[in-house]
């Protein structure tokens, strides 16, 4: 009898040092998981690591799911779903809002256009040298202006002379249309969206600046900071103060304007902590920087690539796509000239190929194969570290030297 009257007030102060059991549902297991699989990988999901970061026995785990298996496939379903609910959240037409939603998304693909138009521009002009060859070809042009003397070298020439125009339009494209028009389009696609420019981690976004380190919780569509904070250091690399400010706006040249801004300094042993409303932050950081987080760097001006390269250098930052990208900018214009140098040995073989739409269908596929090998050896150049210049002119080179043995082979012939 004693020991029934004692053990109940044992077990009842056992369960009260215990405290309350976790109570975990299937969705907390799957984010739970999730984050171990990003963090571990596949290898690194188990159930007993699983149970332990969750504060469990793995008992309750197998009340839930059947066994690993159906834990990962659960996973596959919640990534589905979540995929599926931001789609319809982008795709969603606001009742009341219809007219708005449609002028963003014509906006949007006008916008964008122009960053169409400069990819395309060597591919047009490709088939429309090849168009012309043909039909002079066909009606023997081409051989009576050989008869009378015309070498190849002053057709070449001639096609040169062409050409140069629309290297000058390609390049006017794709540094003073395409740049600020995709721009545009992006800030339009995120203000339609509300969304945020950048936010890499959790904490935000992080930039090195001379002697700084800089975390921004959100770049706004206006390139408008929020939740800023500035870490400084000195040259002996001792942290000397940290300022927090709710919001920070560009003005020109090399100033940002900190608003409700919070500063601690670090002085020896002690600490000093200073209240603004407005501040003044002068840092080689730009809105035009800022670009990089909204426009691909195939679409940014040279100026926006190089200043942005230069800050990296200047920061102890790895810079190679954007060399490469800037590179391309400087190579890619001169692609028209290459594209016309491949039609003109389509041009000579109308003796045995003269169906312009068969020299067209051509025409379509090498520009193609150009378009993608333009994107295939960028990536390998960063890939495998190549100089930039040799990632960005390697497709126009590969082409040209096609275009000369083609040139070549038909002259023997």
């Amino acid at each position: 009898m004693e020991t029934n009257s004692v053990n109940p007030p044992i077990r009842a102060a056992r369960r009260k040092l215990a405290g309350p059991r976790t109570q975990l549902d299937r969705g907390n297991w799957i984010e739970s998981a999730i984050e171990i699989l990003a963090r571990e990988g596949v290898s690194g999901l188990r159930v007993e690591v699983l149970a332990k970061r969750c504060g469990v026995t793995k008992g309750s785990f197998y009340w839930h799911f059947k066994d690993r298996q159906d834990l990962l496939t659960a996973m596959l379903d919640y990534w589905k779903e979540g995929r599926i609910r931001d789609i319809e959240k982008i795709t969603l037409i606001t009742p009341g809002k219809e007219r708005d939603q449609l002028h963003h998304a014509i906006g949007y693909v006008l916008l964008t256009l122009p960053g169409y138009v400069y990819e395309l521009l060597p591919i047009a002009v490709l088939i429309g040298t090849l168009y012309a060859l043909t039909f002079l070809a066909r009606h023997s042009e081409i051989t009576v202006l050989r008869a009378a003397g015309l070498s190849t070298g002053r057709m070449l020439l001639a096609l040169v002379k062409i050409g140069s125009l629309f290297v000058v339009v390609t390049f006017l494209v794709g540094e003073f249309v395409a740049p600020p028009a995709e721009r545009a389009a992006q800030q339009l696609r995120l203000q339609a969206l509300s969304s945020v420019v950048a936010q890499e981690f959790r904490s935000g976004l992080w930039i090195k600046d001379e002697q700084s380190f800089v975390n921004v919780r959100q770049v706004l569509p206006d390139t408008s900071l929020s939740g800023v904070r500035i870490y400084e250091f000195d040259s002996n690399h001792q942290l000397r103060s940290i300022s927090e400010a709710e919001v920070g706006r560009y003005q020109p040249p090399d100033l940002w304007k900190l608003n409700n801004v919070v500063q601690t300094f670090f002085e020896g042993d002690r600490t000093r902590v200073a209240h603004e409303a407005e501040a003044n932050w002068k840092s080689a950081l730009t809105p035009d920087i800022l670009t990089v987080l909204m426009v691909d760097p195939g679409r940014m001006s040279l100026v926006n690539l190089y200043l942005y390269t230069r800050h990296l250098t200047e920061n102890q930052q790895k810079t190679q796509r954007y060399e490469i990208a800037m590179w391309k900018k400087l190579v890619f214009p001169a692609a028209a000239l290459v594209m016309m140098a491949l039609a003109l040995p389509f041009g000579y073989l109308h003796d045995r190929m003269g169906n312009i739409s068969l020299k067209v269908f051509a025409g379509v596929m090498m520009g193609v194969t150009f378009h993608m090998l333009n994107g295939l050896f960028s990536s390998l150049g960063l890939i495998n570290s190549w100089a930039p210049l040799y990632a960005a002119i390697t497709p126009s080179a590969l082409f040209l030297l096609a275009a000369a043995g083609m040139m070549w082979w038909v002259e023997r012939r």
